[in-house]
């Protein structure tokens, strides 16, 4: 098939839109299960070839791009969480409905730690939701923040960034410099900004377990995407295939490993359900070195196979 830079008429997001009105945009509409929060196929669609044209496929920006490299692009994506987010964004009920039955607690539980007042994060919780919502949109449009998330990390890592950089900006349009009194704070409940110690505990040692077991290929591929930010063709180049090969390697690995965290976790005594949310909690939280963990032997393993450690240069 005829390749065409992204940026050419001939692969305008006008034309990739009407390609993909097909049996293609309909397989990511219903991975994502689009449907249930309130978004069309032909919305969906719009909202991938924007994300695909703001990170270039994965691709560099001076590299052709084709069909397979954009399928193998947003099989990347976390899907689900990007129609919730686009969905909330254009303000549709079902979507809405989702996200607060999911996110509303542990978001209003984060902004108390983060206030660590039980009053002062509740409003600070309030306040978010609204933003989020696009209540805050000037001449009556609807600007929902929530329409900048991509799909490309953890959608309650998305969201709690926002909420402490919501926190920060209050505070400096605030300037309070002298602290009020306590008796004006309402106590904040136990709950902590961040997973008990013993959760962080657990789930420092099923990552180590679980990483561990990895082969030095596994290895190399979750370092150079999620730690390098390394693009699919880079990684092709390195390991010699497809980046269709790559992106479905990785999309199996990563479903694979979260699987069997949470095995992991369970066999030491959590509960499924606590399970799951450990799984959410900030890599920086964790007293763990993930690039140490995941590189280590990598580039001698390569060399064993006669795979270069560092992309081919063109």
């Amino acid at each position: 098939m005829a390749t065409t830079s992204p940026g050419s008429d001939a692969h305008s997001p006008q034309l990739r839109l009407l390609e993909l009105c097909g049996c293609t945009a309909n397989e990511f509409w219903l991975a994502a299960e689009a449907g249930t929060v309130g978004l069309t196929p032909e919305e969906f669609a719009s909202v991938l070839l924007s994300i695909g044209e703001k990170y270039h496929y994965g691709v560099t920006p001076d590299t052709s791009v084709t069909q397979s490299q954009i399928a193998a692009f947003w099989h990347l994506l976390q899907l689900k969480d990007l129609a919730l987010a686009h969905a909330c964004a254009l303000g549709r009920d079902a979507a809405w409905q989702q996200f607060m039955a999911a996110f509303k607690e542990p978001l209003t539980q984060a902004a108390i730690g983060i206030t660590r007042s039980a009053t002062l994060g509740q409003e600070l919780a309030d306040s978010f939701y609204s933003e989020m919502f696009g209540l805050n949109g000037r001449d009556g449009e609807r600007r929902s923040p929530l329409a900048y998330y991509s799909g490309r990390g953890s959608f309650k890592g998305f969201l709690r960034a926002s909420l402490a950089q919501r926190h920060v900006d209050h505070q400096r349009r605030n300037c309070r410099e002298i602290p009020l009194p306590d008796g004006d704070l309402t106590a904040a409940p136990a709950a902590p900004s961040v997973p008990a110690p013993e959760v962080l505990l657990g789930l420092g040692v099923s990552l180590k377990a679980t990483l561990g077991s990895l082969d030095p290929e596994e290895r190399f591929l979750l370092s150079s995407w999620f730690l390098d930010r390394r693009t699919l063709l880079e990684i092709s180049r390195t390991l010699r295939v497809h980046e269709a090969t790559v992106s479905r390697r990785i999309g199996r690995l990563t479903e694979r490993l979260r699987k069997e965290l949470l095995a992991h976790l369970q066999a030491s005594g959590m509960s499924l359900a606590a399970a799951e949310e450990a799984l959410g909690t900030d890599p920086r939280d964790i007293n763990i070195n993930l690039r140490s963990l995941l590189q280590t032997s990598q580039r001698d393993a390569f060399q064993e196979q006669g795979v270069s450690a560092e992309p081919e240069r063109t």
